[in-house]
């Protein structure tokens, strides 16, 4: 199939550092790629894609270091382009949530799009009434809550690239955090648990301009604990160092977390996973084989305690099963087939 995969500006594909719908985006066209399809991405111009670049871009937005700059304008200039090209695919798959509806509602049935974010935000509804033509992927069946009426056409778990990741045997003896600090994150739970362990918490995470504030007044005071080792914010590179050599990682969120790809990163390296019974966790972890879901601080320090007897090879192994960047795109592939060939039928 010919395959346009559109990317968000924000980060490059795959992202430099922390970055999430960017990353699943370089892995998917990858992976479309590795399949035989034909692929373009549209994204900035430093991607590493495997497919056909497209830029519409000079650079991820996030890390451009021009003092004033418009995401919104990046992003309009992006979806004309793709509209100037659409003819040469059978199908286009956006990851920019809703921005393209106006400029596509003439040929949605062309269309598939992936919602990555929270969708319980007053202004949805109305949006998702007015466009309902567009058919959607949820990125877990818990994302779909507050929408629950939308066009979803299917949910898809997000994939890695397998190879990406190194699996370690044998862990190290602490417990790791890796994303972002925010409220909604718990970095201040994950410090709890870690302590009520007895065990050494490592944090590997970067702090948004939004959470300047809250890192600073709620969280930088607790990295002084002994425990407790600040690591900042990482790549791709150092991930499998940090995750494969945690006994467990610790995702203790405080929101409806639409996925939560670090935590399939983690199961990529054989490092199990004690998460939080909220938002896509429930769906991602398999209790007892590929971590734990808890539902407070004292049943997460018990899961610690657990995890060193969780097989990693195990864990690795579901990883691959369900996880892997080609059993993602090769579920995307059957949706691209089934919405084509009911466009086609409706079409004669």
């Amino acid at each position: 199939m010919r395959i346009a995969q559109v990317a968000p500006l924000y980060e490059a594909v795959p992202p430099r550092l922390y970055g999430g719908t960017e990353r699943v985006v370089a892995h998917l066209t990858d992976a479309l790629a590795m399949l035989g399809h034909e692929v373009t991405l549209f994204a900035s111009a430093e991607a590493q894609t495997l497919g056909m670049l497209a830029p519409v871009r000079d650079q991820a937005i996030r890390l451009d270091p021009a003092p004033l700059k418009s995401d919104l304008a990046a992003h309009l200039f992006q979806l004309a382009e793709v509209r100037r090209l659409a003819d040469r695919f059978d199908v286009i798959h956006f990851h920019t949530d809703m921005i393209h509806f106006p400029m596509f509602e003439d040929m949605a049935e062309k269309t598939l799009t992936t919602l990555h974010g929270r969708l319980d935000l007053k202004d949805l509804p109305p949006v998702y009434r007015r466009w309902p033509q567009f058919p959607l992927v949820s990125i877990s069946d818990d994302q779909r809550r507050p929408l629950a009426f939308a066009s979803w056409a299917a949910t898809v778990h997000h994939g890695m690239c397998p190879d990406l990741y190194a699996f370690s045997p044998q862990s190290e003896g602490y417990l790791a955090f890796l994303g972002r600090i925010s409220p909604e994150k718990r970095p201040d739970r994950a410090i709890a648990i870690a302590e009520a362990a007895g065990r050494p918490l490592c944090i590997a995470a970067k702090v948004d301009d939004a959470d300047r504030a809250y890192f600073e007044d709620c969280i930088e005071p607790l990295l002084a604990r002994p425990q407790v080792t600040y690591i900042g914010e990482i790549g791709d590179r150092e991930k499998s160092a940090f995750l494969g050599g945690a006994d467990a990682l610790l995702f203790p969120i405080d929101w409806p977390e639409p996925f939560g790809l670090v935590m399939i990163e983690a199961m990529a390296c054989g490092t199990p996973v004690i998460a939080w019974d909220c938002g896509s966790a429930p769906e991602v972890i398999e209790p007892g084989v590929t971590g734990f879901i808890v539902r407070s601080e004292a049943e997460a320090a018990e899961a610690v305690a657990k995890a060193r007897a969780l097989d990693r090879r195990a864990i690795r192994a579901r990883f691959e099963a369900r996880f892997s960047s080609l059993v993602m795109a090769r579920r995307y592939v059957e949706i691209y087939e089934r919405l084509n060939a009911e466009r086609l039928t409706e079409a004669a």
